[in-house]
């Protein structure tokens, strides 16, 4: 697998971004079958950032409802990365 198909997207949510503030963690959504190495080299490859930890976890679908009908949610996997302190990523290109 490359790189691009790693790394589906970063999540961004207010949780996250108080990881980022606070532990230099960054979240992505990241291919079911890929493993820690392969996401340790793709987000180093991708942003040329040094990786220090990375934790993965599958996020089970929920069921939803909608009328009288029920359906599942799809699974996914997140990934959280930890940088070397020096190392950051812009995804706002506030920089």
């Amino acid at each position: 697998m490359t790189p691009q198909q790693i790394i589906i997207r970063p999540v961004l949510t207010e949780k996250t971004s108080e990881l980022e503030a606070i532990n230099n963690q960054y979240t992505f959504e990241v291919h079911r079958q890929a493993n820690k190495i392969e996401i340790r080299k793709a987000i180093e490859m991708v942003f040329g950032v040094r990786v220090g930890k990375v934790r993965t976890m599958v996020m089970r679908g929920n069921l939803r409802r909608v009328g009288r009908f029920t359906g599942k949610t799809r699974q996914w996997k997140k990934a959280v990365v930890t940088l070397h302190p020096n190392d950051t990523i812009d995804f706002y290109g506030d920089d």
